[in-house]
């Protein structure tokens, strides 16, 4: 049974609806020894209550990730709920600004922004009152959790999904007092660990895409060529995409100069920037405010999101259907985008930075430029734009990657493998 998303209130933390998924879906895109794995962990860790926190319950990567997650392990027969953290706007222009410290923004820290963090941390400490074996926090929101809360009988990880590669020194070290409490985190690739946190024990988990959600689930031509209309996108040009919060990281305004350049070459082009709108992101409305202006007067740019018509099904038509994506990350902790859309077998050019380039190896998927570099982002996507075939050869190279190496029960075996070593079962 698949059940929408909703939140409880009350004194707890906000519990989020999930759904329950099977693992004999998945069969016919995994390997034997994956789905024996999956059972074999699965059944270990039965009768562990297992706890996922994180800052909201839709928009971006993490939430898509937990929603297919944890609806395989509950399939999986395993007791996990997924809580959302309470904050006010301030508290989250804060947490964002930590997050663009950690990837490495200059940011000075002011005792003001310490105390609103520490005092929104402190309250959903006290409204905690939850009772589990396994808690996984995710990203620098709710850090303080552990500490402020106390661990009980509990095994705490941390899940850190974004590029800390180059962090801001300033924030790195008001948190790692809190990190430390952990017993054990949770990275995406080596390269983000920072030196400091190198004596914890350490995961190295990227993530994956649900084949079967609705994000990226087979749709005909027709359906996309009709969905394409009714959003207002002529199926009959060409037509270039990025899909991503609208977060100066994924730089949307420089895409839009990369379309008009490209634009003078492949006559007829069309833009389509598609944008996630998140809980514990307002830093987004004021760069949905530049973009619209930017766009402004110019019939070729599609700007729409979540909240104005753009859901999973429509996501999903603009990677299938466009002949080319883009993804112009300045950083990126990974970037499902990336997986979502060579799944579907499209070619892109993205930028060659934090966890893209391990989606699309040499010859794979597409093209990997310096996000700085618009000029040859923009001779990339020309390139694509006039040799279909090589489109059509890298995107088939592209979605092999995704089925080896970036599935979700690929996601969901390494992480109940760290779970049931700290559950020593």
């Amino acid at each position: 049974m698949r059940n929408s998303a909703s939140l409880d209130g009350g004194a707890l933390l906000n519990l989020v609806d999930i759904a329950t998924e099977k693992l004999d879906d998945y069969l016919p895109l995994i390997t034997r020894e994956q789905a024996d794995k999956l059972r074999d962990l699965s059944e270990r860790l039965k009768g562990h209550r297992i706890l996922h926190v994180n800052a909201t319950p839709y928009g971006g990567g993490v939430s898509e990730l937990l929603r297919s997650a944890l609806a395989l392990q509950r399939g999986l027969g395993l007791a996990v709920d997924w809580r959302v953290i309470a904050g006010e706007t301030k508290f989250f222009e804060v947490t964002k600004r930590f997050h663009n410290a950690l990837q490495g923004a200059p940011y000075a820290l002011p005792e003001e922004d310490r105390d609103t963090y520490l005092l929104q941390n402190s309250f959903n400490a006290h409204q905690f009152g939850h009772d589990y074996d396994l808690v996984i926090i995710h990203d620098p929101q709710p850090v303080p959790l552990l500490q402020m809360h106390g661990r009980g009988d509990a095994k705490w990880v941390w899940r850190c999904h974004i590029d800390t590669s180059e962090p801001n020194r300033a924030v790195l070290d008001f948190l790692k007092p809190y990190i430390d409490e952990y017993d054990a985190l949770i990275f995406t690739l080596d390269k983000f660990v920072p030196d400091d946190l190198r004596d914890h024990k350490i995961k190295l988990i990227p993530p994956g895409i649900d084949p079967l959600s609705p994000k990226n689930f087979d749709l005909t031509p027709e359906q996309c060529r009709r969905i394409m209309s009714w959003v207002g996108v002529d199926p009959s040009r060409p037509v270039l995409t990025q899909v991503s919060r609208f977060d100066p990281w994924k730089d949307p305004l420089g895409v839009i100069r990369i379309f008009r350049e490209t634009r003078k070459q492949v006559p007829g082009l069309q833009l389509a920037l598609l944008g996630s709108m998140a809980l514990d992101d307002p830093e987004a409305w004021d760069l949905m405010a530049e973009i619209r202006e930017e766009s402004d007067g110019d019939d070729d740019i599609l700007v729409s999101t979540n909240l104005t018509g753009i859901g999973n099904m429509e996501v999903n038509v603009f990677q299938r259907s466009s002949d080319v994506v883009v993804q112009k990350s300045i950083r990126e902790g990974f970037g499902l985008i990336v997986s979502e859309t060579l799944w579907k077998g499209t070619s892109m050019v993205a930028g060659n930075t934090g966890g893209i380039p391990i989606q699309m190896p040499e010859g794979t998927g597409g093209y990997l430029v310096d996000p700085h570099d618009e000029e040859m982002m923009a001779e990339r996507t020309v390139e694509l734009l006039r040799d279909p075939a090589l489109r059509e050869q890298l995107g088939a190279a592209g979605r092999e990657v995704v089925r080896e190496n970036f599935l979700i029960t690929r996601y969901v075996i390494d992480e109940l493998e760290l779970l049931a070593d700290l559950a020593n079962v």
